[in-house]
């Protein structure tokens, strides 16, 4: 006879298979790793903790003081650090933290006598309330890294509508342009855009690199107003170093008596002529490899932005045949340094010009990029990096 079960009898237990347990541990890691390797996280870790350490490190002074024993200096030196990273907190924060390292490392003991006589001995252990504590503060600065992060994600959203994300169809040229920004946002500046030629009917093509001084939000704010006056200075039908002019009366208004200063390369093409005209706002001295394989500089120019009002610019002009390419650079591609801390440098930016001079721009400025990170390897970006490659067709 079968004895139907009623609602209320036990269901029978659900065995969960050690596949199982593989499948989910499987999810839940790569859910966490975001699907990275173990040498990418560590990678990754060691990157962090580097900048961690420039962030701290800059106030704190390692010299050793003549007649201070080892001993006392390091330890002057994790005071330091400990004072270092304490004041990078809100009072607030600073009380939470202090308090949980008390409960963490004080645990009192008290120690009575009975009515016997004996010796009673009570710990007190805090440490899990301290453990909750530093848990409290984690969820709080987490909480400020993620407001700050969606920030700086829509800051370079914005920023990346200032600038090209494809070059422009331009008469008798190739160009191609990459950036990599040290941090979410770059200080670093490119352009190439149509504008009213001066001189006759018709228009020119305005080529533009620059670089802010600094990195990170601050530079970035100030690459937005160099975008702006550039843009508006450059829809008047003057000449180039009337341009520059324009636009270092208008750096000087914001670059806080020269300290954010901005180095700036404004070229001017006339395809009617094949003619180019330059200035050099002390930046970095653009590189022009000729078809026979010859190199020459941009100099001309003066200094850079924002430093000294009024200040005299003498342009240069160059003729652009077939074959010959221009090379226009940030300090943060020749200046990128590896682990040895060596620097990257013209010279190897040089040999990769020549070795890829009958390639097109894109595959050309792959390679540099290539190259660069091979150099690098592992080492932190300590700068925006900006290259534009010009080839004359």
């Amino acid at each position: 006879m079968t004895i139907p079960m009623s609602a209320s009898s036990p269901q029978p237990a659900r065995v969960v298979s050690k596949e199982d347990l593989g499948g989910r541990f499987q999810q839940f890691w790569q859910h966490v790793t975001d699907g990275l390797e173990l040498n990418q996280l560590w990678t990754q870790f060691q990157a962090d903790a580097r900048a961690s350490y420039r962030l701290y490190s800059r106030e704190v002074d390692s010299t050793r003081v003549q007649g201070v024993p080892k001993g006392r200096h390091w330890f002057d030196i994790a005071k330091q650090f400990f004072w270092a990273i304490l004041e990078k907190l809100s009072p607030a924060r600073r009380v939470l933290l202090l308090l949980a390292l008390v409960l963490i490392i004080v645990n009192p003991q008290f120690i009575w006598h009975d009515q016997t006589g004996a010796n009673q001995i009570m710990n007190l252990d805090f440490r899990l309330w301290g453990g909750l504590l530093m848990f409290v503060l984690l969820v709080l600065e987490v909480a400020d890294r993620v407001v700050m992060k969606r920030d700086l994600e829509i800051a370079r959203e914005i920023q990346m509508w200032l600038l090209p994300a494809n070059p422009p169809q331009v008469p008798g040229l190739e160009i191609a342009f990459a950036t990599r920004p040290a941090n979410t946002v770059a200080g670093d500046y490119y352009d190439v855009f149509p504008r009213p030629s001066a001189n006759a009917p018709g228009q020119n093509y305005l080529l533009a690199v620059a670089d802010v001084a600094g990195k990170s939000i601050p530079a970035a704010l100030l690459m937005a107003t160099f975008q702006a006056s550039l843009k508006t200075l450059s829809t008047t039908p003057c000449s180039l170093a009337q341009l520059m002019d324009g636009m270092n009366r208008y750096a000087c208004t914001n670059s806080q008596s020269g300290l954010r200063f901005t180095t700036a390369f404004l070229a001017e093409y006339e395809p009617a002529t094949r003619t180019l005209a330059y200035i050099n706002a002390g930046h970095n001295v653009p590189i022009l490899r000729r078809a026979s394989g010859g190199i020459e500089r941009l100099e001309a120019g003066g200094l850079p932005l924002g430093i000294q009002e009024p200040t005299v610019y003498q342009s240069g002009s160059v003729s652009l045949q077939s074959g010959d390419w221009l090379v226009v650079f940030t300090d943060g591609l020749v200046e990128a340094v590896n682990d040895r801390d060596e620097e990257y440098g013209e010279q190897r930016l040089l040999s990769v010009l020549q070795a890829g001079a009958s390639t097109s721009p894109p595959k050309l400025l792959s390679r540099i990029m290539v190259d660069l990170d091979f150099f690098v390897g592992n080492a932190p970006q300590h700068d925006d990096v900006t290259c534009m490659l010009v080839r004359a067709s």
